[in-house]
């Protein structure tokens, strides 16, 4: 790979020259919404909270592992090429392909199917039709979106973005300027993103408490995380302001090879994690009160955690998966059909499973149903993305 001249000045936020997609970067975003089905198939059958008659506790650790960064990550990889694409388009068309691709996909999932989705939840509860299930859902709810809540907030989210790149992108500059000091010195992009994950995110969880949403209908979102979304999504921005040669994820840049670091931090952070839980319900005399130093640390530990799993994720795919093959290639234009549909095949399959025992010892059994369910939910939303692909226009949305 060539080395590229840090000596010359680069223009940032000036558009990047166009290139082919970077592999790295798409494997990434593909092995994530793999992340999300595989804890969706595992949630049902976790020990503390589960669903499911039967549980297995190593799944309370998947649970921790993914839903502790990847949503942030999404938004991280989603700003990546949004300002290369405002300046390609103008406003005007940025915002028109955005609808189509994010607006028209949540009024589908969230009118269609979240409802035929949650329709197999409702069953375990009452036996009614699908028709008088839908209108309470609507008229009366709750009306969950269940994760197509990640859409619309995507979709403001570019709003924003449009706002910020006609109003003020002196902001999406400097983010640029920091992504090519990052280069050859990638601490600072994590220090940067430590210290304002740490601001935005610890007095959210303090003051909402980590499991409150906000909801309007089917419109969601968890309130701690509100201002992470955001600066997650702006560090992508940021980033894609300026070509990614040049910047923090440049295949030979300092991310990349210093991925034992970002592995490390990871490690350690998780760690912290699983032992704050530990104190919480082993050691603590109140599993509901907890100190308020413990209160701190928790956050500040998730917080952390996020960063370095994020940066620890794409140093990997540059150092390992940015070029030749990969097995995620095949899922890459299949994505985000597989991250819309995937919710009803979940649903049902653990509906279906819900009463069966599949071995004696009950976490070999929780085991065996999480398998099934993520090998058929994979295989079937896959199916159904590609059969819809084949329709006239379906690639502008899907």
């Amino acid at each position: 790979m060539t080395v590229i001249s840090h000596s010359a000045p680069v223009q940032v936020g000036a558009a990047p020259k166009a290139s082919t997609r970077n592999a790295a970067l798409d494997r990434a975003r593909t092995f994530i919404t793999l992340l999300v089905l595989v804890h969706h198939s595992v949630i049902a059958y976790t020990y503390y909270g589960h669903t499911d008659p039967q549980s297995f506790l190593g799944f309370d650790g998947v649970v921790l592992f993914t839903d502790s960064f990847f949503m942030s990550a999404m938004f991280f990889l989603s700003g990546l090429f949004v300002w290369p694409s405002l300046q390609r388009k103008g406003i005007g068309w940025f915002l028109r392909d955005r609808w189509w691709r994010l607006g028209l996909p949540f009024i589908v999932a969230a009118l269609i199917l979240m409802p035929i989705a949650y329709y197999a939840v409702e069953l375990r509860q009452q036996d009614i039709s699908f028709a008088a299930f839908w209108w309470k859902t609507v008229t009366v709810g709750p009306w969950p979106s269940g994760p197509a809540w990640f859409v619309w907030v995507l979709l403001a989210l570019d709003v924003l973005a449009a706002v910020v790149y006609r109003a003020a992108p002196g902001i999406v500059a400097a983010i640029g300027r920091l992504s090519l000091a990052s280069y050859a010195r990638p601490g600072l992009f994590f220090r940067a993103m430590l210290i304002g994950s740490i601001l935005v995110y610890v007095p959210a969880v303090l003051y909402f408490g980590a499991s409150r949403w906000f909801a309007v209908g089917p419109v969601a979102i968890q309130a701690s995380r509100i201002l992470l979304y955001v600066l997650y999504f702006f560090a992508g921005i940021g980033i894609g302001a300026v070509p990614f040669g040049q910047g923090l994820l440049a295949g030979d840049g300092g991310l990349a090879r210093r991925w034992p670091v970002w592995l490390t931090i990871t490690l350690v952070s998780y760690g912290c994690i699983i032992g704050l839980i530990y104190i919480k319900r082993g050691v603590l005399p109140d599993v509901n009160h907890q100190p308020y130093w413990w209160t701190v640390a928790y956050p500040l530990a998730v917080a952390t955690y996020s960063v370095a799993q994020t940066l620890n994720i794409v140093a990997l795919f540059l150092r390992f998966d940015n070029d030749g093959s990969s097995i995620f290639d095949p899922l890459r234009d299949s994505a985000y059909g597989i991250y819309l549909i995937h919710y009803i095949p979940v649903l049902w399959l653990q509906y279906a499973l819900f009463d069966v025992s599949l071995a004696p010892v009950m976490q070999v059994s929780a085991i065996l149903k999480a398998v099934i369910v993520f090998v058929l939910t994979l295989g079937a939303s896959w199916a159904a993305t590609a059969a819809l692909r084949r329709l006239p226009g379906a690639t502008h949305v899907l």
